[in-house]
């Protein structure tokens, strides 16, 4: 087990659905533009990010809590012609105005779709990168979602996450407790690094062995 992370008994709370319930606080949903996109593109946020996460031309690639469209606008370019993105969010104003701007600079390959809070929802062996980018503590039921949204990667895929390295009522999530959530749910850690141009660290994981029984999880503490 890794420093600062620690695991549950069995009989903690568990969903309606049987997946254990989070053992730490959960962020509210803020804006879906933490900051302007010219100041982002200044510190060449999302070319650092897509170039540690290994995004090539021709890949599908999902943008899940994408807001206001920031990834899924440069995605879309990094991807190209020959690739997909599927832009997703929970939100209804959110999704609206990003369906708009995908319509209004004729993005043909991208995708804008509706989530829903426990299920992505995404079609199974279809992506090449999930990206999560300051969005993870603000699900409600982490193991039920990881675990839902496995069966969309390919072989090879892996998903991104992009967060601050700090408590998750303070919208941030610390990397040991994040490991921990993914490796209950069946992930294994690829690699780690700081990204300071997007305000924290990027990390990769991708699925390893079975996928476990939701009752079979036991909830991580921070």
């Amino acid at each position: 087990m890794l420093a600062g992370c620690s695991q549950s008994t069995p009989d903690e709370p568990r969903t309606a659905t049987g997946f254990p319930k989070a053992e730490r606080p959960i962020a509210n949903t803020v804006s879906g533009e933490w900051s302007t996109e010219p100041d982002r593109d200044r510190l060449k946020e999302a070319e650092a990010v897509m170039t540690a996460a290994g995004v090539k031309p021709g890949m599908t690639v999902a943008d899940i809590g994408a807001g206001e469209g920031y990834y899924t606008i440069r995605l879309a370019a990094r991807v190209g012609p020959k690739g997909r993105v599927l832009a997703e969010d929970i939100v209804r104003s959110y999704h609206d105005r990003l369906a708009e701007r995908v319509y209004r600079d004729q993005l043909d390959n991208v995708s804008v779709k509706l989530g829903r809070p426990v299920d992505p929802g995404l079609p199974p062996h279809s992506f090449d990168r999930i990206f999560m980018v300051h969005m993870y503590h603000e699900i409600g039921e982490p193991y039920e979602f990881l675990w839902r949204m496995r069966p969309a990667l390919n072989p090879s895929g892996m998903v991104v996450v992009v967060d601050a390295d700090r408590p998750t009522q303070a919208h941030g999530t610390p990397p040991a407790l994040l490991d921990c959530e993914f490796r209950t749910v069946g992930y294994r850690l690829v690699s780690r690094r700081k990204m300071p141009q997007a305000g924290g660290y990027l990390a990769l994981y991708q699925a390893s062995g079975p996928r476990p029984a939701p009752k079979s999880m036991q909830a991580c503490k921070a």
